[in-house]
C-alpha cells in the first residue's frame, strides 16, 4: 500500500464533531501516541547525558556533574567537559532535529518512501557550494559560508526534482533516487577535483566531509541555531499540509490547499534545515531516511505526529551514534557520520526489498 493510501484514513482524525467510538478511539491513539514522544523525551535526556559524560577519555561522573554545575572551577577535566563535550552535545541535537525534520518534509512533498538530504544530492550540493566558497572565494568562517550552503541545497534540490521528473509517470520514487545518485556522483566528483587543487582546503575539508559534530564552539553554535531554528518550526508548520499533500493533489486542492504554494514552503524548510546541517557537520547520510520511517511506524501516518517523533529521534540516533564512535575506537574515534552509515545503509537496502523498487 502505498504512502498516500496509508495516510488517507488519518490525515485528518477528530476532524468531524463526532463523540461516537470513532473520537474515543481518536483520543486513545492520541493519549498513547503523547506517552511514547514522552518516553522518547526522556531517552534523549540520558543519551544527552551520556554524549557529556562518555569520550574518549574518561572523566568520572562526579567530576562531569561538578562542571556543570560548578562553572567557576577551571581544572582540565571541567575545561573539557564545558568547552568540548556541551558544545559538541548541542551541535548534535540541532543536527539531529534538522536531518530528521528534513528527511521528514522531504518524505511527504516528494510522496517517496526513499527520499532523504543525502540520497537526493541536497547534502552533495551543500558540500559542494561550501567547498567552492572556501577555495575559489576565499570564504573562512561558519556565517559566510552558511549561505553557499542555502544556494547550494536549493539548486540541487530544484535539479533532482527536475531530472525526476521528466519522462511518463512524472516524478517516481525510483526516478527521483535515480537521479539524485547521478547529481549526487557529479558534484562530489567536482568537489573532489576542486580539492586536489588547493591543498589548504583539502586540510580544511577532509574530516568534516565525513560528518562530524567534534570540534564545533559555541560562536559557531549561536550563528547556526537560529537557522535550524526557523526551519524546524517552519517544517512542524508544514505538517497539516504534509496530511493533505499525502492524499494526492487533487485531493489536496480540493481541501483547499495551495499545492505549489505548500510544497514551496516546505521545499524551503529543508534548505534552511540541510543548509545550516551540513555547514555546520558536514554531510551526515541515512538520518534523514530512517528516522521518519521509525517515526511513523510508531504514530501511524499523520505528519503532525511524524514530524514531532523525528525531530525527538534523530537526534537519539545521532548521538548515539557519536557516543559509540567515541567508545569502540579509543583512543581515538569514529566521526558519527561513519556510524550512522553503518546503521543506515543496511535499513536502506532493507527499505528497498520490502518496498520492491520495481513497483513503486
Amino acid at each position: 500500500m502505498s504512502l498516500a493510501a496509508d495516510a488517507a484514513p488519518r490525515a485528518h482524525e477528530g476532524a468531524s464533531g463526532s463523540t461516537g467510538p470513532e473520537a474515543r478511539g481518536a483520543v486513545r491513539r492520541g493519549s498513547w501516541r503523547l506517552l511514547w514522544l514522552l518516553v522518547c523525551l526522556g531517552v534523549l535526556v540520558g543519551v544527552v547525558l551520556a554524549s557529556i559524560a562518555i569520550g574518549s577519555r574518561q572523566i568520572p561522573v562526579g567530576v562531569v556533574i561538578d562542571a556543570l554545575t560548578d562553572p567557576s572551577t577551571s581544572d582540565d577535566e571541567h575545561v573539557v567537559v564545558r568547552s568540548l563535550r556541551v558544545p559538541r552535545t548541542i551541535a548534535g541535537l540541532l543536527v539531529g532535529v534538522a536531518l530528521g525534520l528534513a528527511g521528514a518534509v522531504m518524505q511527504g512533498v516528494t510522496r517517496n518512501p526513499l527520499a532523504d538530504p543525502g540520497l537526493l544530492g541536497v547534502s552533495a550540493g551543500a558540500s559542494f557550494a561550501v567547498v567552492f566558497g572556501i577555495s575559489i572565494l576565499g570564504v573562512g568562517n561558519a556565517l559566510g559560508y552558511i549561505w553557499f550552503a542555502f544556494v547550494g541545497a536549493a539548486v540541487a534540490s530544484v535539479v533532482v526534482y527536475t531530472l525526476g521528473a521528466i519522462g511518463r509517470g512524472g516524478a517516481t520514487p525510483v526516478k527521483l533516487a535515480l537521479a539524485g545518485a547521478a547529481v549526487t556522483s557529479f558534484l562530489l566528483s567536482m568537489t573532489t577535483a576542486m580539492l586536489l587543487m588547493d591543498q589548504s582546503t583539502l586540510d580544511e575539508y577532509r574530516f568534516w566531509a565525513v560528518g562530524s559534530i567534534a570540534g564545533r564552539d559555541r560562536d559557531v553554535l549561536t550563528q547556526l541555531a537560529p537557522f535550524i531554528v526557523v526551519g524546524a518550526l517552519m517544517a512542524l508548520a508544514a505538517g497539516p499540509v504534509l496530511n493533505s499533500l499525502a492524499l494526492g493533489d487533487d485531493v489536496a486542492r480540493s481541501l483547499g490547499s495551495r499545492v505549489g504554494l505548500a510544497r514551496a514552503f516546505a521545499a524551503a524548510s529543508v534548505v534552511l534545515l540541510v543548509g545550516a546541517a551540513t555547514a555546520l557537520a558536514g554531510p551526515i547520510g541515512f538520518v534523514g531516511l530512517t528516522i521518519p520511517h521509525v517515526a511513523r511506524a510508531i504514530t501511524g501516518p499523520d505528519y503532525r505526529w511524524v514530524l514531532a517523533y523525528s525531530m525527538v529521534l534523530a537526534p537519539i540516533l545521532l548521538l548515539g551514534s557519536d557516543v559509540i564512535g567515541r567508545v569502540v575506537a579509543r583512543p581515538g574515534e569514529l566521526q558519527v557520520g561513519i556510524v550512522t552509515a553503518v546503521v543506515g545503509a543496511p535499513f536502506f537496502v532493507m527499505l528497498v526489498r520490502r518496498r520492491k523498487l520495481a513497483e513503486l
